[in-house]
């Protein structure tokens, strides 16, 4: 069996980083020089990222990151239909991480409120305001309860670590249903 989970959120919050830790083949990007002012970078996401791991059981996850910027939206629809479950990653070094949070549960509110959701923060350690208190005080706000987690995505086991309590969430609903 194949599953599509989708990553998505800020501009440089790891996206491909994430795909690319976790992916056993070469992920597939469409970087493409960075020309947005401003965002400190030298390549960003256009299209799409995709990567690909392998379960235990032998079923795969085809994985999917969405362009960050706001502009290339309509990405988000186009990769969100099929998917499985939803990863979005928010850069707590940003000006206003949660007012990033509600710009993505909104681009995503039918996925996040009709699959699973994780939600990943990173650069915490650096910057710890705000904390995931009040990442998961903004989320009862849209109504969603999902895992907050600190995330580090160059690390592989933290990636496996968010795509593991996305498919708990996804195994629990499917018990609740039968």
């Amino acid at each position: 069996m194949e599953s599509k989970i989708l990553f998505s959120g800020t501009t440089g919050a790891g996206k491909t980083t994430a795909i690319g830790a976790v992916s056993e083949i070469p992920p597939i990007s469409t970087d493409v020089r960075n020309t947005d002012a401003e965002i400190s970078k030298a390549m960003t996401t256009a299209g799409m990222d995709y990567g690909e791991l392998t379960l235990e059981g032998g079923d795969k996850l085809r994985l999917y990151g969405t362009p960050g910027q706001e502009r290339f939206s309509f990405m988000w629809t186009i990769l969100s239909k099929g998917a499985l479950g939803l990863i979005l990653l928010i850069d707590n070094s940003r000006p206003d991480p949660l007012a990033d949070l509600d710009l993505y549960l909104k681009g995503f509110a039918k996925l996040a409120r009709d699959t699973a959701c994780v939600i990943g923060v990173g650069r915490l350690p650096e910057h710890p305001s705000p904390g995931l208190d009040d990442f998961a005080q903004r989320l009862a706000l849209h109504d969603l309860m999902c895992p907050v987690i600190e995330v580090d995505v160059r690390e592989r086991q933290q990636v496996i670590q968010m795509l593991e309590l996305l498919l708990l969430q996804l195994e629990a609903k499917m018990e609740m249903k039968v």
